[in-house]
């Protein structure tokens, strides 16, 4: 059974689908998902918070996928990061429609998204930084780079939330416009040792212990050591 604040999540995005964000109450949310009013503001503090229920945790795992890289494994990790984002707004569905319907006409709703967005731009800008050197010298590529991480995934994640292309093309292109940031900006990271860096956005069915030898091969990479 689902608990109570999946019920409260549900019902304020249907009532909110129905009804409109300004017209529904904190009552008519709790009243529809049974719960009293109480529970509610266990849960949430705000009808605004019920809108974007699990920005904290994203938050959170974009941070904590960032932490894990190494400067070799930099780029796949920004990647990964930013897919997370993505595959959580997938997974949501309907919900995530309704979420970009009420902010593109709800102001306070249109700022709570914005202030959340950058947010997640801030985490990748701290982590670009740290990989490019950490210098004055890195700031702006890593904001630079940063603003594009955002600006790709939410150019695909819109695709998809206007029924423009569907889930498995949006993951699609959600690694062309990956690879195409990596490119202009992740180049010139990790360069204190003269070597270039190969970004290799690989698609397979087969184990990844077969794989590895043959594409350490394709790219170059030779005996371990």
């Amino acid at each position: 059974m689902p608990s109570s604040r999946e019920r409260l999540i549900d019902a304020a995005f249907a009532l909110f689908d129905e009804r409109g964000f300004e017209e529904t109450t904190v009552d008519d949310v709790a009243e529809r998902a049974g719960v009293g009013r109480t529970t509610f503001f266990r849960a949430f503090k705000s009808k605004e918070d019920v809108i974007f229920p699990d920005h904290a945790v994203v938050l959170g795992a974009i941070r904590d996928r960032l932490a894990s890289a190494t400067d070799a494994t930099a780029p796949v990790a920004v990647t990964e990061a930013a897919r997370l984002v993505l595959l959580h707004y997938l997974g949501e569905g309907d919900r995530a429609r309704i979420r970009y319907r009420l902010t593109r006409s709800v102001p306070t709703l249109q700022a709570r998204e914005v202030a959340s967005q950058r947010q997640y731009q801030q985490a990748f800008r701290t982590f670009v930084h740290e990989w490019l050197g950490g210098t004055a010298e890195t700031e702006l590529r890593a904001e630079l780079m940063a603003n594009a991480v955002v600006t790709a995934h939410n150019h695909v994640l819109r695709r998809w939330l206007r029924g423009q292309i569907g889930t498995a093309a949006a993951q699609s292109e959600f690694h062309e416009a990956m690879a195409e940031v990596l490119r202009l900006y992740g180049s010139a990271a990790g360069g204190t040792g003269g070597h270039e860096t190969a970004v290799v956005v690989l698609r397979t069915s087969r184990p990844l212990d077969e794989v590895l030898p043959a594409l350490r091969e394709a790219v170059g990479g030779g005996a371990e050591g």
